[in-house]
């Protein structure tokens, strides 16, 4: 570590781990102190990303206390001290980027709160340089989760997200140094803060797995208003049961990438591969295991490291992972915890608009495996809203990816709401990723190879990976829906009959 004229020494990329959680001369504070230096008008910028390494106790005292109109930024979902805390007291006016709760889905969908969705790259910037100025008011307070802190530098816990930009932009800081979570977490932290346009280099990486600089996120030591003592662990990510559709969904994946292997010029060398944060991208990483992928390297390029992964590097399946966050349920963290310093040499995380910087994406020439809520016959698909209207989570990272991967890939089931609802339909009222973004559909029914073909040809391939309960009707549909003519044939009126509550 080098000393610095602050006095204690600052964690640095060959020595990353902390003396001691708090070094130096600190403002200590009660959460309800802390929560006091919070304006009653004021943008409050959380770290936390996958559920994981948000603060927890300021949130809680922000909530107890008086009221207030926030608008609260995060790096992604975070957890119940602020999404449903936050909501339910009223304090909370405005969110970007994430609804990772009922309770704040509902407020959204009601009106509650203004929702506004973002694409993850490009959030830090939009807070840094007021990409959000139509929704962000008064003071900006930056409070964010740590394994340790000093006078003018923290350690990230089990996220980073996009804590880096959101210290930088901040008038106070408010840091919870979390005792929950190990020291040694420093040890998978990369930390590297881009400069601002037009003077903004490449990301200096030319390994997906390599490294740019140390474990920690500096910020001006005037800026720090409070720090909090706390020993609360995240809330851990459940994953629910890996259904026999999943497993449907991973063997149909797992057969087209080991064809792909043979047949895509792309692949020759290595397999740089990003799921979707959940279940079943969790449940999807194990179709991996069982694709020969002869001498090849395999590493995981994306936005969350989750238990599939650990099982993987557990296995000797992956060369790496690098992400932003450590999404694990609770085997899984403490799997991790126990093991920190063996993870570390396979695991990096970095800031979010590092991880999911199209640069990166494209360089590394990433396969990106996302779901959706639906996909129309044409290949346009739906990731946040059903029936086009009620918001369900909120794009995250799914759309850096879609756009900026070298092959794209969305597996969803056929189906939901126990079979009665298809999720091919003839066209979705609410598009995130574009036909053009979309290269390849992954049901539990088989794959829809979308690469090169035209509209129609496009709805032919879907209506063979539909349930066959719905394939007569999304034919029928292509039937008439071609008497009209045109490149991309629509009966709209029959279309949206697909999305009416009274069907």
């Amino acid at each position: 570590m080098t000393p610095t004229p602050s006095g204690p020494a600052v964690p640095t990329a060959d020595d990353p781990v902390p003396d001691a959680r708090l070094c130096g001369d600190l403002p200590f504070a009660s959460p309800t102190e802390a929560a006091a230096l919070v304006p009653e008008t004021a943008t409050l910028l959380v770290s936390g990303f996958g559920g994981v390494g948000y603060p927890k106790l300021v949130p809680e005292a922000l909530a107890a206390g008086d009221d207030r109109e926030l608008t609260v930024v995060s790096g992604g979902g975070v957890g119940d001290e602020i999404d449903r805390a936050l909501v339910e007291s009223g304090d909370m006016a405005r969110r970007y980027p994430f609804v990772p709760n009922e309770t704040a889905r509902e407020a959204a969908n009601d009106g509650r709160i203004a929702f506004h969705d973002r694409h993850i790259s490009r959030l830090a910037d939009e807070v840094r340089f007021g990409g959000l100025r139509a929704g962000t008011r008064g003071e900006a307070v930056a409070v964010v989760e740590a394994v340790a802190v000093g006078p003018d530098w923290i350690v990230p816990s089990t996220s980073i997200g996009h804590t880096p930009a959101y210290v930088g932009a901040a008038d106070r800081l408010i840091v919870e140094v979390n005792r929950a979570q190990p020291l040694a977490l420093a040890r998978v932290h990369d930390v590297h803060v881009r400069a601002a346009p037009p003077n903004r280099e490449p990301i200096p990486l030319a390994d997906p797995l390599g490294e740019t600089g140390g474990p920690t996120v500096r910020f001006d030591p005037d800026a720090l208003a409070a720090v909090v003592e706390t020993d609360r662990p995240d809330d851990p990510y459940e994953f629910r049961a890996v259904s026999d559709t999943d497993e449907a969904i991973a063997a149909n994946l797992g057969a087209f990438l080991e064809a792909e292997l043979d047949r895509n010029p792309l692949l020759e060398d290595a397999v740089n591969i990003q799921f979707g944060v959940g279940s079943l991208g969790n449940a999807l990483m194990g179709a991996l295991a069982d694709v020969e992928f002869g001498d090849r390297d395999v590493a995981y390029v994306g936005e969350v490291v989750q238990d599939g992964l650990l099982d993987m590097l557990d296995a000797g399946d992956l060369r790496g992972a690098s992400a932003t966050s450590l999404a694990l349920s609770s085997e899984g963290q403490h799997r991790l915890f126990a093991d920190v310093e063996r993870y570390a040499e396979d695991v990096v995380l970095r800031p979010a608009d590092v991880s999911n910087a199209p640069e990166l994406i494209d360089r590394f020439g990433v396969v990106g495996v996302n779901s959706a809520v639906e996909v129309d016959l044409y290949g346009n698909a739906n990731a946040t809203h059903v029936r086009g209207t009620r918001v369900v989570n909120g794009i995250g990272g799914g759309g850096d990816f879609a756009r900026n991967c070298r092959l794209g890939v969305v597996a969803l089931p056929s189906t939901a709401v126990g079979g009665d609802v298809s999720r091919i339909v003839p066209l979705t009222p609410h598009v995130d990723h574009t036909e053009h973004d979309a290269s390849v559909v992954v049901t539990e029914h088989g794959v829809a190879d979308l690469r090169g073909l035209s509209p129609r040809e496009r709805a032919a391939e879907l209506v063979a990976v539909a349930d066959p309960s719905f394939r007569d009707d999304l034919s029928a549909y292509r039937t008439r829906a071609a008497e009209t003519g045109g490149n991309t044939p629509h009966d709209l009126p029959s279309a949206f009959s697909w999305h009416s509550t009274d069907t």
